[in-house]
């Protein structure tokens, strides 16, 4: 496995990632209805380069396979962590984690799915609170999370 920041063009490779990772991993903590307004599947690459670009954001690939991405901003924000369905617990997300809470400095806060709770809080993290927040008119519980330096 190797570890490289994000390249322009990455985008619809990640946003392909994160929907099928949302639709199978997730499934056993959001509903359909939920599952559709988290992740509809018409992501813009545009966007997704856009954002993606502006963070300090990693991508975990075996050959020309993505196997999982991070991204942080500069105020030690953790956005987004997916890992590939088929690769889930093989460490791929706690090295991404483990680079990103490293290039932070300090605090990292998150906001965790349900499903990833225990990830965060095997790595340290506490819940500070959680929160319902609405996606496509429709509510999906995470958990506002942060981790101490």
């Amino acid at each position: 496995m190797e570890i490289r920041i994000y390249r322009p063009g990455d985008g619809p490779a990640l946003a392909e990632l994160f929907y099928h990772t949302v639709h199978t991993v997730n499934a056993a903590d959001y509903t359909p209805e939920q599952l559709a307004a988290w992740a509809p599947g018409t992501a813009e690459p545009d966007g997704w380069d856009r954002s993606l670009l502006q963070h300090h954001t990693l991508v975990a690939v075996e050959g020309e396979t993505v196997l999982g991405f991070g991204d942080m901003d500069g105020g030690g924000y953790l956005d987004r962590l997916y890992v590939r369905a088929d690769r889930q617990g093989q460490g791929v997300g706690s090295v991404l984690c483990g680079l990103l809470e490293r290039a932070a400095g300090g605090r990292v806060v998150t906001h965790a799915s349900i499903t990833a709770r225990p990830f965060f809080e095997k790595r340290g993290y506490r819940v500070l609170r959680e929160q319902q927040v609405e996606r496509r008119g429709v509510l999906l519980t995470n958990y506002v999370m942060e981790k101490l330096p």
